[in-house]
């Protein structure tokens, strides 16, 4: 009982000491956290810029290097996507910059980073979904288009090989894709989520305490 009742009146001092902040105060200790919040968030765009560069250079190697020139036109096609891609990034993190130096008010400043990031992510996530189906028929389309000319003969041969009937291959093809999108689906908001959800909410909540 003695334990609780001086739980009891610990917590309640904290909450006076609380009480007692100034409007200063509390402006000074909002700033802090927001400044460590866009910090993380510039963070994932960094990230998110090494690895398309580090895409973009694999994605050339290969679109240069293959025997195959479904490969070498797949490749190369992603490769000056993710130069496109490259260049918005660069362009999101100028702009997370330049609003966040600006000379607006602390709350002005994060609503319009909030809405830039949320506006990103939102699109960010259609954009990659969109690329699902756009990739399979392409990928398909190359594909057919080597073997049509006998380039890549031995490597379909070995595979309808193992699928002994044409329904098989298509059962096959339909669980394939099917696997494949659902795994993207849920890997992307994954992905998003951890690099710019998170901090978005937390973004949202020093909006809400400010107000």
């Amino acid at each position: 009982m003695e334990l609780d009742e001086l739980k009891l009146q610990l917590k309640q001092k904290l909450e006076i000491s609380s009480d007692q902040k100034s409007p200063t105060d509390i402006a000074q200790l909002l700033t802090k956290k927001t400044n460590s919040i866009i910090h993380k968030l510039k963070k994932s765009l960094w990230f998110e810029i090494v690895s398309c560069i580090l895409f973009t250079v694999a994605f050339i190697y290969i679109g240069l290097t293959s025997k195959y020139q479904s490969f070498q036109l797949y490749f190369s096609s992603f490769a000056i996507l993710c130069l496109a891609f490259l260049i918005l990034l660069i362009y999101l993190l100028k702009k997370v910059n330049t609003i966040n130096h600006n000379s607006m008010p602390i709350k002005e400043n994060l609503v319009a980073i909030h809405s830039l990031l949320k506006e990103f992510s939102k699109r960010y996530f259609q954009f990659t979904m969109s690329l699902i189906p756009i990739c399979v028929f392409f990928a398909g389309y190359l594909g057919y288009m080597d073997g049509k000319s006998g380039i890549i003969m031995d490597e379909i041969t070995n595979f309808s090989n193992q699928l002994p009937t044409s329904k098989q291959a298509i059962v096959f093809l339909i669980v394939y894709l099917i696997v494949l999108s659902v795994g993207i689906y849920y890997f992307t908001k994954w992905y998003i989520k951890k690099l710019y959800g998170l901090y978005l909410d937390q973004l949202q909540s020093c909006i809400n305490d400010l107000e």
